[in-house]
């Protein structure tokens, strides 16, 4: 992993993603977490989904379940896609 702090790292990843696929196409937080991460992803999954969290309500992104927009504060349960908002 590249030194320095790893939130605005995946921050970064999570809306260039989500920026280079467009609104009518998603990326997964794995994606995000793998960029910064390499082999160590696994470990940045529970603040990548964080970060994502903190995108949706601010109205960055949105986040979907199944191809419907679900509620950031709401409790997730299976995969979720993030996209940017339409």
């Amino acid at each position: 992993m590249n030194d320095g702090p790893v939130g605005p790292r995946l921050r970064s990843a999570i809306l260039a993603l989500a920026r280079h696929r467009g609104p009518d196409s998603s990326t997964c937080p794995s994606d995000a977490a793998r960029a910064v991460g390499g082999e160590d992803w696994r470990a940045l999954m529970d603040e990548a989904r964080e970060i994502a969290r903190e995108l949706a309500r601010s109205g960055a992104v949105e986040i979907t379940q199944r191809g419907a927009v679900v509620d950031p504060d709401a409790t997730w349960r299976g995969p979720i896609r993030i996209r940017t908002t339409r």
